[in-house]
This record gives structure tokens, C-alpha cells and sequence, in this order.
């Protein structure tokens, strides 16, 4: 257990066994961490998910918990999928201005190959 209590601990004022699930998540130097994270899902189903699942898969778990409450707190229509679809809408841009790209690429060289093609031509004219 971490010195003192966790903060989710402290937030739900309780006291923090020494085994708690939420210690090792939720340290009592970030309690909006535990807040964001209760407000949309409750501490009973955040303590629930975590003991479901291997020790080893927690942290990453409580990690994307915080993620996905930050992302409905500021988007609490769409949350962490809103997020989603504006990065496949800037991967279909990048994909678009890369595929412009390229065809200017192809036709700039098309031109500078029939340029030197002609005054190879004109060279071969002039003598």
C-alpha cells in the first residue's frame, strides 16, 4: 500500500486496506484521476473490472478507464469514439494529399523526361 490513503480511498472517505484494488491505480498524488474515472463509472464497477482481470493487465486497464472518462467528459456524446473518427478523417486526408503527391511526382517527371527526350531530339536535328 502506498503511504496514506489512495485517492480513491479519499474520495469515497474511506479508510485504504492494505490490499486495496485501487491503490496501485490511483495514487492519493492524482486524485482527479480516481474522480474522472468514478464519475463515469463508478467506483463498485471500476473495482469489479479490475479484479476480473490479471494483475499484470491492471495498470494498463485503469489507464484506459481514465482515458475513455476524459474523453466522455469532454465529448459526452461520442467520448474516446469521437476521437477515432477525427484521426481516421486525418488518416484519410494524409492518404489523399499523399496520393495528390504522388501524381504531381509522376507527372513532373513525365514532363522533365519528354523535355530531355526533345533536346536530345533538337541535338540530334542540329547535327
Amino acid at each position: 500500500m502506498i503511504s496514506g490513503r489512495c485517492a480513491a480511498c479519499r474520495y469515497l472517505r474511506r479508510r485504504c486496506p492494505s490490499d486495496c484494488i485501487f491503490a496501485p491505480y490511483f495514487p492519493p498524488n492524482n486524485p482527479q484521476r480516481f474522480a474522472a474515472v468514478h464519475r463515469i463509472f463508478g467506483a463498485s464497477n471500476v473495482g469489479r473490472m479490475l479484479q476480473q482481470l490479471p494483475p499484470d493487465l491492471r495498470a494498463q486497464a485503469a489507464d484506459t478507464l481514465y482515458y475513455e472518462a476524459e474523453c466522455r467528459v469532454e465529448d459526452p456524446v461520442y467520448g474516446c469514439v469521437g476521437v477515432i473518427s477525427r484521426l481516421h478523417e486525418q488518416i484519410d486526408e494524409a492518404e489523399c494529399e499523399l496520393a495528390k503527391t504522388r501524381a504531381d511526382i509522376v507527372i513532373n517527371s513525365d514532363i522533365g523526361q519528354q523535355a530531355q527526350v526533345q533536346q536530345l531530339h533538337d541535338e540530334v536535328e542540329d547535327n
